[in-house]
């Protein structure tokens, strides 16, 4: 009788599912930490669209070619040492970045409307959440495609710098639609990607944390560049 009362009394613990809720609360933190700097970004280029001289300033043909240059060099450092620094310096980086990014796309709020960037966010929201579950889900190994859609980005970046000069509206168009499809696809290979490494480090708390930092940069990219693209194709600009 003692050890059949016994037993009532000890609580049942159930193990199922342990990986899985490893796995979601990676996705959470880096869902969570994309969002913290989407938002850091918005506000800082809500912040600096105000002051319409430093805007000025800011985009001038030479600056801009520092800035996507600073850009480019800040995301491959991030990405080279996240691995190598603690999780919160990773973050701290993180952040810095999409303030960063902020300042360079504070001219939105003053070319478009209020109610074109309010729908291209929900839009861009609309189509990354597809995106990503559809890399999450799917059991089609992306990695090939993954490899042309990042060689894709460099010439995309190249072409950038040098329309900077030519001014060529064709090709800015060729741009913004090659962009926008490039990082659609790239939403679902990267998702699938940090699918794998979540299940590859979910028994290393402190390689799984700082792979969140680099997992939030690579869906804050993904998503962001999805916007301003989204934004510059169906956005209404102010009179």
């Amino acid at each position: 009788m003692s050890d059949q009362s016994g037993s009532l009394r000890k609580p049942v613990e159930l193990n199922y599912g342990v990986r899985e809720n490893a796995v979601f609360n990676f996705f959470n933190a880096v869902y969570a930490w994309m969002c913290v700097g989407l938002a850091v970004t918005a506000t800082v280029a809500y912040l600096v669209s105000l002051d319409h001289a430093l805007v000025r300033r800011i985009f001038q043909p030479g600056v801009t070619v520092l800035w996507l240059i600073g850009m480019f060099v800040f995301v491959w450092a991030i990405q080279s040492v996240a691995m190598r620094v603690s999780a919160a310096v990773g973050t701290v980086l993180f952040l810095l970045f999409a303030a960063f990014m902020g300042m360079m796309l504070s001219s939105i709020f003053i070319l478009y409307t209020t109610a074109s960037i309010t729908s291209a966010l929900f839009l861009t929201a609309g189509v990354f959440g597809a995106m990503s579950i559809y890399g999450y889900i799917t059991k089609r190994d992306l990695t090939k495609m993954g490899s042309f859609l990042i060689m894709a980005v460099i010439g995309i970046f190249i072409a950038l710098l040098v329309n900077i000069f030519l001014a060529n509206s064709a090709l800015d168009w060729l741009l913004t639609y090659l962009i926008l499809f490039v990082f659609i696809g790239l939403t679902a290979y990267d998702t699938q990607k940090l699918k794998r490494f979540a299940y590859q480090y979910e028994g290393n708390a402190a390689i799984a944390s700082r792979m969140v930092v680099v997992g939030s940069l690579m869906l804050y990219l993904d998503f962001l560049n999805m916007f301003l693209s989204l934004l510059q194709i169906f956005g209404g600009k102010r009179r």
